[in-house]
């Protein structure tokens, strides 16, 4: 019996990019379906956060993705541009966002045709790995849709002209998070119960195995 899990998921986040792949992975290797449910970041969400905590908290996180990519073999660099449109000295947000709206109303277009999880694999490695500059421009989207089976074109058009439905289902994403019992990302839901962070695979792999999960045949 197929297994089913709901990962929760920012396209600012490195640990989502850090999770992503072997997520991804997991669901080939297994009999296994994720179903990518994508939120905004907390910048979006609740910025007075931002404001509000640690202000070593920017430059721990930093320190911790590259070391954790290190010990991964995970090619890292913060992305240029950045998703958000931020001051980092000030953590000021600007009120113009053009790169996470369309990275993450892209994303939930792809969750609508089962391929949420390949869509942000393959986005999240042209943002974050380093390999490329200007990720937004030319056709490295295209390329990294088409990838994962996807016409960027398409969801990119559906971005625009549904916007407000797909915004509405990015809501309900956040909601369900809060409701399974956590608020950050990445974190698998698996019957209810939440696995928060990059380095807590190993353990939702172990506890879908005891609720029966087995490799794919052949």
């Amino acid at each position: 019996m197929t297994l089913t899990a709901d990962l929760f998921f920012s396209f600012r986040s490195p640990y989502s990019y850090l999770a992503i792949g072997r997520y991804r992975a997991m669901a080939e290797d297994y009999d296994l379906d994720i179903t990518l449910r994508t939120v905004w970041p907390i910048a979006i969400r609740d910025p007075d956060i931002l404001f509000s905590g640690n202000p070593n908290a920017p430059r721990y996180i930093l320190m911790d993705s590259m070391r954790s990519a290190q010990q991964l073999g995970i090619p890292f660099r913060w992305p240029r541009p950045d998703p958000i449109v931020q001051n980092l000295a000030t953590r000021e947000i600007s009120a113009d966002q053009p790169h996470i709206y369309r990275l993450g109303r892209t994303g939930q277009a792809a969750t609508r045709r089962g391929k949420g999880v390949a869509f942000a694999d393959e986005v999240s490695r042209i943002v974050f790995s380093g390999l490329v500059d200007d990720w937004h421009e030319g056709d490295h989207l295209v390329n990294a849709a088409s990838r994962a089976g996807l016409d960027f074109a398409e969801l990119e058009a559906e971005a625009l002209n549904d916007a407000e439905a797909l915004d509405a289902e990015i809501a309900d994403n956040q909601t369900a998070l809060d409701e399974a019992g956590h608020w950050g990302v990445p974190t698998l839901v698996f019957e209810k119960e939440p696995f928060f962070g990059q380095d807590r695979i190993e353990m939702a792999r172990w506890r879908m195995e005891q609720k029966g999960l087995v490799k794919r045949a052949g």
